[in-house]
């Protein structure tokens, strides 16, 4: 029998990147797939997709209630959809702060929110944020982006302890650097896009930056059966990062 045996699964974010990984993952497994990402292009033909601006409440309630209308329930929430940014305290203005985290913190909320009275209805109900290693461990550069993921750290824990009597698990992903578009764009974007990639290489102490699809099958685990005790949870996928110091 498939892991997630027809379980309906919602991924945000989910036309690129980890998104895309997890919810190609999701589907090998069994699940039925939603799509929610700005843009849909690229997106399988096998998985729903919708369009969804996680920022906007009234796209976000629509959206939910099309994935339970085209499948009939809703049992799994990867919350994926994010945005960066880059620099020190000082290096965005309050627009930006106030941009960053309507997307990579209440972005979460909304989601969530919507799909909650579907979750309630699930057995096997559970919601996976993406987090960050920026969100528990001090990266140079990373102000802005890291004071989001930390909110969506302590968010995971909180939101884990309201639904546990509910029967809903709520855990994390922490990924280090991963091989993504936007860091890819970062990079492009580098007076010296060698030296810059050589960098966030170096800095993970498995001397290479973290797959998508390595992040996603972290959080499909987190998302399947498998887990079934596992709530409250951030799990690292940082290539060392938190946890090692190996520089001599």
């Amino acid at each position: 029998m498939p892991e997630f045996d027809g379980a309906v699964a919602i991924v945000t974010g989910g036309a690129s990147g980890i998104g895309a990984a997890t919810a190609v993952l999701l589907e090998e497994r069994g699940a039925r797939v939603a799509v929610l990402d700005r843009s849909l292009d690229g997106v399988p033909a096998a998985f729903f997709g919708t369009v969804c601006d996680v920022t906007d409440s009234a796209q976000v309630d629509a959206a939910v209630s099309a994935v339970v209308d085209h499948y009939g329930s809703l049992d799994i929430v990867i919350n994926n959809a994010g945005i960066g940014a880059s620099g020190d305290v000082a290096a965005n203005d309050d627009d930006e702060w106030h941009r960053v985290f309507d997307v990579n913190v209440v972005g979460i909320a909304r989601v969530t929110r919507a799909a909650l009275p579907h979750l309630r209805q699930s057995s096997r109900a559970a919601v996976v944020n993406t987090c960050s290693i920026a969100g528990i461990a001090g990266l140079p550069n990373r102000a802005l982006y890291s004071a989001s993921k930390g909110a969506v750290a302590a968010l995971t824990l909180a939101m884990a302890a309201d639904h546990v009597r509910e029967g809903i698990r709520v855990n994390a992903v922490t990924p280090g650097t991963a091989d993504t578009p936007w860091v890819g764009r970062i990079l492009e974007a580098a007076e010296d896009p060698d030296a810059a990639a050589a960098a966030l290489r170096a800095r993970q102490p498995m001397g290479r930056l973290v797959t998508a699809a390595e992040v996603a099958n972290a959080i499909v685990y987190l998302a399947s059966p498998n887990s079934s005790s596992t709530t409250g949870t951030l799990l690292g996928v940082d290539g060392g990062m938190q946890g090692l110091r190996v520089s001599s």
